[in-house]
């Protein structure tokens, strides 16, 4: 039922705004709520429960990757995609890091727009080109820091299916969903209960941190 999906819009350039909400409401999603602030969009998100939140991190009274904590610590189910003026690798990671699933550039157009808050309701890290790269690239130094002395004693790792490992291969080196099935010649909504079965044995949230995971355990370097 994607016609249906719930989605909240931040941002706080009122044209942009409203021409933003209503391109997503003429193509049938659902625009449970808009907010000028930062400080407005987590009261509203609390009471809208949006299913994707299209965030703006430039924001006044609370920055975006601000509100995008607060709103994911209050429901980890919402999927943040980041909408921006701005491609700089700073922004994207600090985005990234705060937990949101996806970072899109203003000046993509409006199907690009709409594919991307499919893919990320669908679970799915949408980047604009280019920052996919990025983004893969700074979890791969993250990766090859120390471990924390924390981390010395974790739990065991669930056991992962076959097709579960391979899957998540296949994530970490960056590939769609859909270019997963077509891989493994599966229907894309095989793959995505592939993915959703190991975010749930790793305790994960999101296909962001399932990436993160991946390449930590080295399983980015296993598949050529």
């Amino acid at each position: 039922m994607e016609q249906r999906l719930r989605v909240m819009v931040v941002d706080d350039h009122p044209m942009w705004r409203e021409a933003v909400a209503r391109d997503l409401a003429d193509a049938g999603f659902e625009v449970v709520a808009t907010a000028g602030d930062g400080a407005q969009a987590v009261r509203r998100a609390a009471a809208a429960r949006p299913q994707v939140l299209l965030l703006d991190l430039h924001l006044p009274l609370l920055p975006g990757v601000e509100v995008c904590r607060q709103v994911l610590a209050r429901d980890p189910a919402v999927r943040v995609l980041v909408l921006s003026a701005s491609g700089e690798q700073a922004d994207v990671l600090e985005a990234v890091k705060s937990g949101a699933t996806g970072y899109l550039v203003k000046s993509a157009g409006r199907e690009e727009l709409l594919a991307a808050v499919r893919g990320t309701a669908a679970g799915e890290a949408v980047f604009t080109p280019g920052l996919a790269g990025l983004v893969l690239g700074e979890f791969r130094r993250l990766a090859a820091e120390p471990p924390a002395a924390a981390s010395a004693g974790r739990a065991p790792v669930p056991h992962l299916t076959a097709r579960e490992t391979e899957v998540l291969r296949m994530v970490a080196k960056g590939l769609s969903y859909r270019q997963i099935a077509e891989r493994l010649t599966l229907s894309h909504r095989t793959v995505q209960n592939h993915v959703q079965n190991t975010l749930g044995k790793l305790q994960l949230h999101n296909r962001v941190e399932l990436v993160r995971y991946a390449i930590e355990q080295g399983l980015d370097e296993e598949l050529g």
